[in-house]
C-alpha cells in the first residue's frame, strides 16, 4: 500500500458471509480503499481462512457515540 492509501480512510468494509437472506452471518474481515488515480483497489483483510461468500459494501458513516465506543 502506498503511504498516501495508508492515511486515508477505508470506503468500504469487507464481509464474509455464511448462509443466505435473513439467516446469513455477516462477519466484517477487512476494509478496501481506492487507489489514488481510481483504477483499482487496494483490499486488508483480517481473517484467513475464509469459508463462504466475501461481499464488499460501501461503509456508512459513524455517529459520535459509535467512534466513542470504538465500533
Amino acid at each position: 500500500m502506498t503511504k498516501t492509501s495508508q492515511n486515508r480512510r477505508p470506503s468500504h468494509t469487507v464481509y464474509m458471509v455464511d448462509g443466505e437472506g435473513d439467516d446469513a452471518i455477516w462477519t466484517p474481515i477487512g476494509a478496501l480503499w481506492a487507489h489514488e488515480g481510481g483504477k483499482g483497489f487496494n483490499v486488508s483483510l483480517k481473517a484467513i481462512p475464509v469459508s463462504g461468500r466475501i461481499v464488499i459494501r460501501e461503509r456508512k458513516a459513524k455517529t459520535n457515540a459509535e467512534e466513542s465506543a470504538g465500533a
